[in-house]
């Protein structure tokens, strides 16, 4: 993307005390230091126009994918497994598949629970900073020690092209109201971090006629409040997002964007755009078997001695698995058998109204299930059971054999989608917390 005369001048002048050994800040590190991210954090509190959330899709990589979303104690489990078989392993990170802090609890719980166990590996977070500032003294008391803001500007004007919407709190903000909630946030954040030792990258995304321009404004902008370092990542476009159509910056643009930045922050430039579940070294996004060590975390109860034996689905019958999630007014719930997958009982779900607390009423109406079949199932929703440790699957046909699909550790079919909004629709919302 640029020469290598000017990464090598830029990189060189990083801060090494403070990079060595992180392979996403130190470049030198990146061919023999191993990083795991653990996929905890699924909701977003930010729609940017050039992001697609799934966490079902092992072809894609990039940002915002995983294969699998674990709760904390499952990704505890699972960061034992791969401490056992990764040996240069040496970092863990946590980048989404959402935001780590519109999933405070669940992040916070999961360093908690991984630090306690493996206080020697060096722990990081991505994020886009505006969640972040009413737990910066947590962050630094569980010993993270590097964090990534992504900034993709400094002039709400420009942000409020960049952002679908903005949830601050329980107010949801659009155009430049909540490009300037999400830079204040960022900006408190990055004082915040510095504040408490922890060493700050900038990620901003160059987004051809949108963020190019203004790439050092914003270098300037963040060294000022302390950042360490920038990366700026050239866009990746993916389709049916808002900004597919100004597709990839050019090498040129990349190069100038670098060159204008580094005036103000040194530039890394080897970063591969990680998936939110990759594992092993830079460039590789998942270390031999890490993909089965996924499967076998989620698989996992959710805490020792917390039995959840059955299988849960939507209906209109109890046969097939052909009801949308917000359209149920009971679960039909199957039980294991030595002859297949067996109706056990039918439980009532909770009123329609009452918001994301109708979603945690479902969790504590299937507390002691696996997994949960629907037709069809909206990002809030998902988002709020998954956190609750219950797989959630979208598929079709009969629920007993489904049932019995994910009684043997693999996972249904999945439904065929129909209607518009290409893939992933179902991800994105309008930030209103519904679906």
């Amino acid at each position: 993307m640029t020469t290598s005369t000017t990464v090598s001048a830029t990189e060189s002048a990083a801060p090494t005390e403070a990079f060595t050994g992180h392979p996403c800040f130190d470049p030198r590190a990146r061919h023999s230091v191993g990083r795991v991210h653990l996929p905890v954090a699924p909701r977003c509190n930010v729609q940017c126009g050039f992001c697609d959330r799934r966490s079902d899709c092992v072809s894609e990589s990039r940002p915002g994918v995983t294969s699998a979303v674990l709760t904390p104690q499952q990704a505890a489990g699972y960061l034992d497994d791969v401490v056992r078989d990764v040996p240069e392993l040496a970092v863990v990170g946590i980048a989404g598949p959402g935001d780590p802090f519109a999933n405070a609890s669940q992040t916070l719980e999961t360093l908690a629970l991984c630090r306690e166990r493996h206080p020697r590996l060096t722990y990081c977070l991505a994020t886009n900073g505006l969640g972040l500032p009413p737990h910066l003294d947590r962050v630094a008391a569980l010993g993270v020690s590097h964090v990534t803001v992504t900034v993709n500007t400094v002039d709400p004007s420009v942000g409020a092209r960049i952002y679908r919407w903005v949830r601050d709190g329980r107010i949801v903000r659009r155009g430049t109201d909540g490009a300037q909630a999400l830079l204040a946030a960022q900006c408190a954040s990055i004082e915040g971090l510095k504040a408490r030792g922890i060493t700050v990258k900038v990620n901003t995304i160059l987004i051809p006629g949108v963020t190019v321009d203004g790439v050092a404004e914003t270098a300037r902008t963040v060294a000022a409040l302390g950042a360490d370092a920038m990366n700026c990542m050239p866009m990746y476009p993916v389709a049916g997002t808002p900004l597919h159509r100004q597709g990839a910056p050019a090498p040129s643009e990349v190069t100038s964007s670098r060159l204008g930045a580094a005036r103000y922050l040194p530039q890394l430039s080897h970063c591969t755009r990680c998936r939110a579940d990759a594992a092993g070294l830079i460039g590789e996004e998942h270390a031999p078997g890490s993909l089965a060590r996924l499967e076998r975390a989620r698989s996992r109860t959710l805490s020792p001695g917390t039995a959840r034996p059955y299988v849960a689905a939507t209906s209109q019958e109890g046969h097939l698995v052909n009801s949308h999630l917000g359209d149920a007014d009971c679960f039909f719930v199957f039980e294991r058998t030595a002859a297949g997958a067996r109706l056990t009982d039918i439980r009532h779900a909770p009123d329609a109204g009452s918001g994301e607390n109708r979603w945690r009423q479902v969790a504590e109406v299937l507390a002691d299930c696996r997994a949960l079949l629907v037709e069809r199932i909206g990002g809030t929703p998902r988002a709020v059971l998954e956190a609750s440790g219950l797989d959630v699957h979208e598929t079709g046909g009969l629920i007993c054999e489904a049932a019995e699909e994910v009684f043997a550790g693999g996972r249904p079919a999945p439904v065929a989608r129909r209607g518009g909004g290409g893939p992933g629709a179902s991800r994105c919302g309008d930030g209103t917390g519904c679906g």
